[in-house]
């Protein structure tokens, strides 16, 4: 699902890129200003920038709200204040940093006061509460 995801980002930058190239060649504008237009491009229409999940975030809200919010809510840790979901500590105390994997790994096996969550929770509803969690560190809690 991932690697889809990945691939239609790829086909869509491929697409800019040729039409911006095409129109290019119709007026005559050079190589170094193509690129500049494409790098344009991509970051107008949100291409470049934004993220792709392996999970659904709308949905990871609902799973986070139901089993994880009573530990973390806002992001927050009750248990362990300094370990928080806020971007620069799930880089630091998350092993293998800050990315959905890692969090989903955390989810499922648990670790030190946090339980586990596989077998309670699918691996969808895993997925998908990684996702929102990476999504709202990055957005910022609130």
């Amino acid at each position: 699902r991932v690697l889809s995801q990945y691939i239609t980002i790829i086909k869509m930058k491929i697409a800019v890129f040729a039409t911006l190239l095409a129109s290019a060649a119709a007026f005559s504008i050079s190589p170094k200003d193509i690129v500049k237009a494409a790098a344009s491009g991509a970051v107008i229409f949100g291409i470049a920038t934004s993220p792709a999940f392996a999970g659904d975030v709308g949905a990871g809200e609902q799973v986070f709200n139901a089993n994880c919010a009573a530990c973390h809510a806002g992001g927050q840790n009750v248990i362990m204040p300094e370990k928080t979901l806020e971007k620069d500590a799930l880089e630091q105390y998350l092993a293998g940093g800050r990315n959905e994997a890692a969090v989903r790994t955390q989810v499922t096996n648990g670790k030190n006061a946090m339980p586990a969550f596989g077998g309670r929770l699918s691996d969808d509803d895993i997925a998908n509460v990684a996702s929102y969690v990476i999504a709202t560190a990055d957005e910022g809690w609130e």
